[in-house]
C-alpha cells in the first residue's frame, strides 16, 4: 500500500512541479531568461531553479504523515475484509459438514443464502477498494495543493520565473547545476509551515 501510494503521489507531484510555476515577473516572448548561479553557500539566484522531488518527498513531514494515514486506512480495510472472508469461509465449511444430513429444501435455501452472501462480500470488497482509492486521491490533492501553493509563493518572493522538478529516472530534466537546486530551502519552508498547522 505504501509503495503504491508513494508511486502515484510521486507521479502526481512530478506533473505538478514539472509544469512551470510562474512568478509575478513574466518574460516577454522575445526575452531570454538569464540564469545566475550563486557560488559558495548562497542560495540559487537564477530565474530558473529546480527541486529534487525524491528528496522533497523523503523529507517532507506532511508526506510521511499522509503515507502513514493511508497505510493505516489500508490495513484496517484489509483486516476488515479478511475478518468477513474468514466468517464466510466458516459458514461454508459448516454447510459442507452438514450438507449430507440436511433436508433437500434446507440445503437449497442454505446454498442460495451462501451465494447471496458471497456476492455481498465481493461487492463490499469492491466498495472498500474504491474507498481506499478515493482516500488516496483526496490525500494526493491536498499534498498537491500544499506544495503548489508554497512553491508559487516562494518563487514569487525569490523572483524565480520557473521551478522545475528533478526525479531519478525521469527524463523530464536530465541535469541541473547544483547551485540551482532549491530543494533544501523548500523542504524547510514546507516543514515549518506544516509544523505551524499542526499546532
Amino acid at each position: 500500500m505504501k509503495n503504491q501510494a508513494s508511486g502515484v503521489v510521486k507521479l502526481s507531484l512530478g506533473v505538478l512541479l514539472a509544469v512551470t510555476v510562474a512568478a509575478c515577473n513574466k518574460t516577454k516572448p522575445t526575452e531570454k531568461a538569464t540564469v545566475t548561479v550563486a557560488t559558495g553557500t548562497d542560495a540559487a539566484k537564477g530565474e530558473i531553479v529546480y527541486i529534487n522531488q525524491d528528496t522533497l518527498l523523503n523529507q517532507y513531514t506532511y508526506f510521511k504523515d499522509m503515507t502513514s494515514r493511508l497505510e493505516s486506512k489500508g490495513k484496517a480495510a484489509q483486516a476488515d475484509l479478511q475478518s468477513r472472508g474468514q466468517a464466510f469461509q466458516r459458514e461454508v465449511a459448516e454447510y459442507q459438514k452438514n450438507a449430507q444430513t440436511m433436508a433437500a429444501d434446507v440445503r437449497q435455501n442454505t446454498e442460495k443464502h451462501l451465494q447471496s452472501k458471497n456476492q455481498e462480500l465481493q461487492q463490499y470488497q469492491q466498495n472498500a477498494g474504491a474507498q481506499v482509492q478515493n482516500d488516496q486521491a483526496a490525500e494526493q490533492l491536498k499534498l498537491y495543493e500544499r506544495i503548489s501553493d508554497f512553491v508559487k509563493k516562494y518563487a514569487e518572493e525569490k523572483g524565480y520565473k520557473m521551478v522545475l522538478t528533478y526525479q531519478k529516472g525521469n527524463a523530464t530534466m536530465l541535469y541541473g547545476a547544483p547551485g540551482l537546486d532549491i530543494t533544501k530551502e523548500v523542504v524547510k519552508g514546507l516543514n515549518d509551515a506544516y509544523a505551524k498547522d499542526k499546532k
